[in-house]
């Protein structure tokens, strides 16, 4: 079978099988908590600080998922490994951790699902959605949609109610084709882009990027900062304008796949004469050091992958 297994609700089954309930709380209110991961060279990266801050995000949602940490992640290299052979060996994969609350209260009398809904998937890491930007960078735009204020959750909730996310990126395209949002808080500052946290490069004062308690606690952010450190780059949090952004000496995206890579231009305005720049090459350089492999290069390799197909 070349579909990907996953696990849900204490079973291991086809993906396309793997359905939760128009009836649960994680569809009907987007109740979600989740966690993307992947592996480098077949291994899971900083599986305990996803599972450190998946376990935050249930306290604050106050959901218990009915497993141990240590249970979810022996389930997590387990879907590893069912799924290892729909990749070659130097090809990797994406891994997604779900937590819901199971069926909405309203509904609780048409289902019998015994509480919260746990599933873990993994499948081919899409490549092709990002290897260019390597070379070409991206684009950030700053749109009339907010970021969702800390009154409303606390910005370390990693969770799926992401319309504001949606709504921030389609209006950034109707701004620029192929653009993607910078999100702003309540006060203008910049928090982070839709799905990856920002920093930019200044040559007269390092890294910097927004503060900690102003944004998702992001893994990949924390390896940046890791690395920069190795580096001998400084690297600071403040709060940042727009402005900062369309001065900088350059900027850069880091999320859990593509790692970190560059934004070339934002709101119209050219970020390093228009291609990625040298401090985001030092940084893919070091990356790929930590996990032993070229993360340029392999997003390159299997960019144009045939994805598995239900057999």
């Amino acid at each position: 079978m070349n579909e990907p297994i996953a696990y849900l609700q204490g079973s291991w089954l086809p993906l396309s099988q793997a359905s939760v309930s128009v009836l649960d709380g994680g569809f009907v209110q987007g109740v979600t908590i989740a966690e993307q991961l992947r592996t480098f060279g077949g291994q899971l990266f900083r599986l305990e600080r996803h599972l450190e801050r998946l376990s935050r995000s249930l306290s604050i949602v106050g959901v218990d998922p009915g497993l141990t940490l240590e249970k979810i992640a022996e389930l997590a290299y387990e879907t590893i490994a069912r799924n290892r052979q729909l990749v070659e060996p130097a090809d990797d994969l994406g891994l997604t951790m779900f937590v819901t609350p199971g069926v909405y209260a309203t509904f609780s009398a048409l289902a019998r699902q015994p509480g919260p809904a746990v599933g873990i998937h993994a499948q081919p890491l899409p490549f092709f959605q990002w290897h260019e930007k390597y070379a070409t960078g991206e684009s950030l735009v700053v749109t009339d949609v907010m970021q969702v204020p800390g009154a409303c959750w606390p910005t370390e909730l990693k969770c799926r109610s992401r319309m504001h996310y949606f709504l921030a990126d389609k209006r950034a395209r109707e701004i620029e084709p192929g653009a993607r949002a910078l999100m702003l808080d309540e006060t203008g500052h910049v928090t982070e882009a839709s799905t990856a946290n920002v920093v930019i490069y200044r040559a007269s004062e390092g890294l910097v990027s927004p503060p900690r308690e102003s944004i998702l606690p992001g893994v990949s952010v924390a390896v940046l900062e890791e690395l920069a450190a190795k580096l001998a780059i400084p690297f600071v949090h403040r709060r940042l304008l727009p402005v900062d952004f369309e001065t900088a000496d350059e900027v850069l995206l880091c999320s859990t796949s593509p790692c970190v890579w560059s934004v070339t231009r934002v709101n119209g305005k050219a970020i390093s004469a228009s291609k990625p720049g040298p401090i985001a090459a030092r940084l893919q350089a070091a990356w790929s050091d930590l996990v032993g492999l070229d993360i340029v290069a392999q997003a390159r390799q299997f960019a144009t992958r045939a994805f598995p197909q239900k057999s």
